[in-house]
Formats: structure tokens, sequence, C-alpha cells
């Protein structure tokens, strides 16, 4: 899953890097309202975290251009204004949440895995397809209880297809939401990670609709796990 984060603090912009990019997310930073503007309207972020006090254009404007745009990615507000009518001004432009600084940043992780996992119509806190689980807050995997070792991008290719199981992804979406912006990317990986992982998670969970990407299904035998 890939985030973008828009904040004009380069000390706290480097620590919600850090701590994204542990919790196993791919992250672009924007320094300015310009830039953040410029990233969400051009490339398909699964959420973003957005400060409303930004120069060249404030949050609000940002969101309300690109609700009116059409672009529905989860956004939430990060910010120190927490008079009432500012929050309500924030959601009424359409954010889904909304958080004042200071924060603890084990919150900020949870309402996003919350973010995300709405947007992609789960409800239980860990992700399961058959005997696979996907644990979201620890950034692990395990079939049958037993861990599964992953590199960073294998997590990443696992974790999208885990909140999309089901529906068949296009090996460029993939490479769209496990990359960040500044990655020099390269679609032939996937399949190596894909490779990977079905030699870690089981052949049968990861199938290839040829000519249209992937789609991860529960094996046959297995039963469907939590929405």
């Amino acid at each position: 899953m890939r985030i973008l984060v828009v904040e004009d603090d380069a000390d706290l912009r480097r620590q919600l890097a850090d701590a994204l990019t542990q919790s196993g997310y791919a992250v672009d930073l924007a320094a300015d309202g310009e830039d953040g503007h410029f990233l969400g309207d051009t490339e398909p972020y699964d959420a973003v975290v957005l400060d409303l006090g930004l120069p060249k254009m404030d949050g609000v404007t940002i969101l309300e251009r690109w609700r009116n745009d059409g672009k529905d990615f989860p956004v939430m507000i990060l910010t120190a204004r927490d008079r009432w009518s500012e929050k309500v001004a924030g959601f009424d432009a359409g954010a889904d949440d909304y958080l004042t600084k200071p924060f603890y940043t084990e919150e900020l992780l949870a309402r996003l895995r919350a973010l995300l996992r709405r947007a992609t119509g789960h409800s239980a806190a860990a992700l399961e397809a058959g005997n696979l689980r996907v644990d979201t807050r620890a950034a692990r995997a395990t079939v049958n209880g037993r861990p599964v070792k992953l590199t960073a991008h294998e997590y990443r290719v696992l974790s999208y297809l885990m909140h999309h199981q089901g529906r068949v992804v296009p090996r460029t979406e993939l490479v769209e939401h496990i990359y960040d912006q500044d990655f020099d990317r390269d679609s032939n990986t996937i399949e190596v990670f894909i490779g990977r992982l079905r030699k870690k998670i089981g052949t049968d969970r990861i199938q290839t609709e040829r000519g249209l990407g992937y789609r991860l299904v529960v094996p046959e035998g297995e039963t469907a796990g939590l929405a």
C-alpha cells in the first residue's frame, strides 16, 4: 500500500516516513501544498496524511480540489488546529479522519490501518484468506499459524493482494502501489516477487490470470477468512 504524506515540518515529515516505511508502506513525501496537490492528483495513492497549514496551498483547498476532481482515496488530516469549527471544515472538505498534534505515532498508524481496511471493504483487524493471515499491525504473515519470512517488497505485494483478495490485480497496478515515487521501478520484478511468495505461502494461493494480472484466492479445502 502506498501513502502520501504532505507535511511542511521537516522533522515530523521524516519521522512519519520512517514510521510508515517500517510498517510496510511505500511512502511519498511533499513539503508544500503545491507539490502535495500535484502528487495526489497524478499518483494512485491508497491513503494520504495531510497537514492543513501548508505553504503555497492550504490543506483544505488541496482536499477540496482532489474531491472535486473525483479523487476518492482516504485522507487523514494531521494538524495543530484543534478548534471544532476547523474539524468541521476539514470533514466538509472531504476528510475521512482528523488527528491533532501532538499525537502518538501508534494512534496515527492504527487510524491509517482502519482507513485502508474500510476503503477496501474489510472490517477485521487482520486480513485472512483461508489459512493465510496478514497482521497489518506487525507487517507479518502466517500460514497455518507459522510465521512466513518476507522481504519488504514481498510483504507489500502480499498486503496489497490481501486487501484486494478475490479481484484480479493488474501487474501495472501492483507496481504503482508497492513502490514509492523515487524507486527505479521495473514491472518484471513483480513476477519475481510473485514467484517467491508462492514458494513461501503455497503455490495455489496466487493465481495468474493470463494477460490480466494476479488474483489472491482461498485454496480449495480451506475456509474463507473474516472480511
